[in-house]
C-alpha cells in the first residue's frame, strides 16, 4: 500500500500542487469573510468548501494516476455522455437565480456546464491531434466547430452565457496551439471585430436597430451597463460596489473582516463571482496582486509542461487548461473591475462551488499527470 502511494506521488510537479493548495485555503478564508462568519451567520458554507476541496485532491490524485492516453480512445461516447447531461439539465435541472444550470445525481447536486469545460478540452485534443495535418482544412474546421457549438447552444439554454463563453475560448485556444494559419486568425478577426463594435454601438442607441430582438432581456441589460453605466444605473449596481469595494482597500487592504462593503452586505455574490471584490478590500492592491501572481504561477506550470511534452495530445490538454484557468481568471476580474460586462464566472480555486473546484483539480491533476509522462521521458534509454 505504501509503495503504490509512493508510485502514485512520484514526479510530482509539488510546486504547481502548493500553488492550488494555498490557493484554495486562500479562498476559503475570503469564503469565511464573505458569508460573515465573524457575525454568527455560520460555518456551513465555508465547511462545504472544504468538503469540496478535500474531495477535489481526491479527484486530483485520481486524475494524475489514470491512463488518459487510453481514456482518450472513447472520446466519443465521453462527448455523448457530456450533451446528455447538459439535456438533462434542461428537462430535470434545478433552478437557481432565474437561471437552471443544476442537476441532482445520488443526492449530489452538480453543475455539468463546468465539466464540460474539461470534457471538450479533453474531445477536441483528441481530435485535433489525430488530424492536426487538416487543421487548414475549411471542411475540418467546419466539423469542429460544430462539434463545440451543440455543448455552447445547449448550455446557453440554460443560460449559462459565461460558460459557454470558456468553451468558445477553449475551441480558440486549441486551434490557434495546433497551428491554425494565422491567414484564418486574419480574416476571423476581420470579420468578428466589426461585429463586435456594432454589439456596442446597437446597444447604446435609445432605439436600438437589431441588439434588442436578438439578446435576452437580462444580456442586453448588462451590456448596456457597460456600455453606458449612466443610462440606468440600477443595472450597474453590482459592478459599481465591486469596484468601490476594491478601491477602498487601497494598498493593504482594510483586514480580514473589516471589509465595510462586504460586511454590510453591499457586495453582490460575494463568496462566488465577486469574490475578488472581498480581496480587494479587506488585502488591498497587495492581496489582489498576490492571488494574481499565484494563478499565473498556475498557468504559467501548465505552459511548461504543455511546451516539454513530446506528445501532442498531451500538449493540447496541457495548454487548453492553461488557457481555461487564463480566461476565467481574465474575465472575473474584468467583470468585478468594470472593464468588462458582467458576466457570473468563478475565480478558479478561490470562488465557492463544488462542480468549478472538481473541474479544476481534476484539470491540474491531468496536469500532473503529463508532468510525470515527460519527467519519465527525459529518461527513456537511460540504464
Amino acid at each position: 500500500m505504501l509503495l503504490s502511494f509512493r508510485k502514485l506521488i512520484q514526479n510530482m510537479d509539488y510546486w504547481l500542487i502548493a500553488a492550488v493548495c494555498v490557493l484554495a485555503l486562500f479562498g476559503m478564508v475570503c469564503i469565511a469573510s464573505a458569508t460573515h462568519v465573524n457575525l454568527g451567520e455560520g460555518y456551513g458554507t465555508v465547511l462545504k468548501q472544504i468538503a469540496f476541496f478535500l474531495m477535489g485532491l481526491v479527484l486530483m490524485l485520481v486524475a494524475s494516476w489514470v491512463d488518459y492516453e487510453y481514456i482518450s480512445q472513447f472520446y466519443i461516447p465521453l462527448y455523448i455522455a457530456n450533451l446528455l447531461l447538459l439535456l438533462a439539465v434542461l428537462f430535470i435541472g434545478k433552478e437557481g437565480n432565474g437561471a437552471t444550470r443544476w442537476i441532482e445525481i445520488g443526492g449530489m447536486t452538480i453543475q455539468p456546464s463546468e465539466f464540460c469545460k474539461l470534457i471538450m478540452i479533453f474531445v477536441l485534443s483528441k481530435i485535433l491531434s489525430d488530424h492536426k495535418e487538416r487543421i487548414d482544412d475549411f471542411s475540418f474546421l467546419a466539423v469542429i466547430v460544430l462539434i463545440t457549438a451543440v455543448p455552447i447552444l445547449l448550455i446557453l439554454k440554460q443560460p449559462a452565457l459565461s460558460a459557454a463563453m470558456v468553451n468558445t475560448a477553449i475551441l480558440c485556444i486549441l486551434l490557434f496551439v495546433a497551428g491554425l494559419n494565422y491567414r484564418l486568425i486574419r480574416n476571423v478577426l476581420i470579420v468578428c471585430v466589426p461585429i463586435l463594435l456594432f454589439v456596442l454601438w446597437d446597444v447604446s442607441r435609445e432605439d436600438p436597430l437589431l441588439m434588442d430582438k436578438i439578446l435576452a432581456q437580462h444580456q442586453f441589460n448588462r451590456i448596456l451597463a457597460f456600455v453606458d453605466p449612466t443610462r440606468d444605473p440600477s443595472l450597474y449596481y453590482q459592478t459599481e460596489k465591486s469596484i468601490s469595494a476594491i478601491g477602498s482597500g487601497q494598498l493593504m487592504g482594510k483586514g480580514l473582516f473589516q471589509g465595510t462593503l462586504n460586511q454590510l452586505s453591499y457586495l453582490p455574490e460575494p463568496h462566488n463571482d465577486f469574490i475578488f471584490s472581498v480581496i480587494g478590500e479587506e488585502f488591498g492592491f497587495i492581496g489582489c496582486i498576490g492571488v494574481l501572481c499565484v494563478l499565473l504561477f498556475i498557468v504559467f506550470r501548465c505552459i511548461v509542461i504543455a511546451i516539454s511534452t513530446r506528445d501532442t495530445f498531451s500538449q493540447f490538454i496541457a495548454a487548453g487548461i492553461a488557457g481555461m484557468f487564463a480566461f476565467q481568471t481574465f474575465v472575473n476580474v474584468g467583470v468585478v473591475t468594470g472593464i468588462l460586462p458582467n458576466t457570473g464566472i468563478s475565480l478558479p480555486f478561490v470562488s465557492y462551488g463544488g462542480s468549478s473546484m472538481w473541474t479544476n483539480m481534476i484539470a491540474v491533476g491531468l496536469v500532473l499527470n503529463i508532468g510525470k509522462r515527460r519527467s519519465r521521458s527525459l529518461f527513456e534509454g537511460v540504464t
